[in-house]
């Protein structure tokens, strides 16, 4: 009798710990469901003696790299994933793990044994990201290129950024009317894009790397007023790159084109030494220099000038639903003319944010604007005011991923620049339509 009594009560000890256990396990998962990563992972780190059981090393793992504790997460899904190898969910998890870790092949095969299970095709859209991602990091040590090519078109209210009324009234001369060419006009629009990058490691953490894009903008006025309008913009770089811990730095040269109805317009050479810094898995931070020579072709040649420019940014994304991503940057440029215009020389300060979210696997959102502020550093030449601007614009733009290579967004711009000489100011919009492909 009395062996039989203490059996139950050994029994009963056991089933209450078990339900405990599963208790703790159940209140992480609804947690995680919930949204609140940061809890549920210091609910379990309250549990040491739970680690090993197989529910709550799954639930404690996703939770801990959710939280940003992905060395913790990692070791709990491993254990889990050698008791259950054909559990799935478990394998893309850990993938998850060693990515943030930097781990990626470990990682790729992970990922890689998922996509043989045929999962959904928004588990393999996801899969793809990961895996282009780790093609990007691992440019560092093994070579590397990419290539794309656009194509869409839009509308456009103003492609010459003239003015909405002919009739203006201008220092020293008081009522004008400005040219037809500088009224502003409309235009429907065709774009094309095409560009590629190619990096090269030489040596442990350093590596060389270039590229090149191109794109026009063609107008559809029939009264050719837009058309003359019409742009093609060139861009090359070259440059090399040191990677230390979770510093990155880059120097490089560049060169770009703009033409304008089939002419020069614009050739800008320069160089740009950039400094980013991973603070840490979900934060970075980066800086610039930039030097660059404007030299403007034909008519505009006085407004030559050198340019020189600095600034700071800051990244970071959130452990949330719809992966939010926030990034800030702030500048300072110097245009120094260099044709003796000291009037078309200027100072100029701006600062941009923008916010980006994954309302589904195959969708992404974002919005953004920016403000830029033009002090120029002497009076205009003939109005005798000395010119200040302040320019504004917003942005938003829907993209989805038809398959992990061709995608398709909506973009809308809207600008304005305020200026204190109303020959200046000007608003525009552009809506626009883009197909993309891209080459990995």
């Amino acid at each position: 009798m009395r062996f039989t009594l203490l059996f139950a009560i050994f029994l009963l000890a056991i089933i209450s710990t078990n339900f405990a256990y599963a208790a703790v396990a159940d209140e992480v998962k609804t947690m995680l469901e919930q949204g609140n990563a940061k809890e549920a992972y210091q609910l379990g780190k309250q549990h040491p003696e739970l680690l090993g059981d197989p529910v709550f090393d799954f639930y404690y793992g996703v939770a801990a790299i959710d939280a940003g504790n992905a060395g913790d997460g990692v070791l709990a899904l491993e254990r889990y994933v050698i008791n259950f190898p054909e559990n799935a969910s478990a394998r893309l998890e850990l993938a998850r793990g060693y990515y943030v870790l930097g781990e990626y092949t470990r990682s790729r095969e992970e990922f890689s044994a998922v996509l043989k299970t045929d999962p959904p095709e928004a588990v393999k859209f996801n899969i793809q990201r990961y895996l282009d991602a780790i093609r990007s990091r691992e440019s560092v040590y093994k070579t590397s290129g990419a290539a794309y090519i656009e194509a869409g078109g839009g509308y456009d209210t103003n492609v010459n950024a003239g003015v909405s009324n002919a009739n203006i009234s201008l220092p020293v001369f008081g009522p004008v009317t400005v040219a037809t060419a500088g009224v502003k006009a409309h235009s429907w629009f065709e774009y094309f894009a095409l560009g590629g990058q190619l990096s090269q490691p030489v040596a442990p953490g350093v590596g060389v790397f270039g590229g090149g894009s191109f794109n026009a903008k063609y107008n559809n006025d029939h009264q050719d007023q837009a058309n003359q309008f019409d742009q093609r913009n060139l861009n090359t770089n070259a440059g090399i790159s040191y990677l230390k811990n979770k510093n990155l730095y880059r120097l490089s040269g560049f060169y770009s084109r703009i033409d304008v109805d089939g002419d020069l317009f614009l050739q800008t050479p320069g160089t740009t030494a950039e400094w980013f810094y991973q603070y840490d898995e979900l934060q970075a931070f980066n800086t610039y220099a930039q030097y660059a020579n404007l030299n403007y072709a034909g008519t505009n040649s006085p407004r030559s000038s050198n340019f020189y420019s600095g600034g700071l940014g800051y990244r970071k994304a959130f452990i949330a639903k719809w992966q939010p991503l926030f990034s800030l940057s702030a500048g300072y440029s110097r245009e120094n003319n260099t044709e003796g215009r000291d009037d078309l020389s200027r100072d100029i300060y701006s600062g941009s944010i923008t916010f980006g979210v994954t309302p589904f696997p195959k969708w992404a959102v974002s919005i953004g604007g920016a403000y830029q502020r033009s002090l120029y550093r002497a009076p205009d030449a003939f109005l005798l005011t000395t010119r200040a601007d302040s320019y504004y614009t917003a942005n938003a733009a829907i993209s989805y991923a038809i398959t992990p290579r061709l995608s398709a967004w909506v973009e809308n711009l809207y600008s304005k620049n305020n200026s204190n000489i109303s020959l200046y100011a000007y608003s525009r919009e552009v809506a626009a339509f883009k197909l993309r492909y891209d080459f990995k």
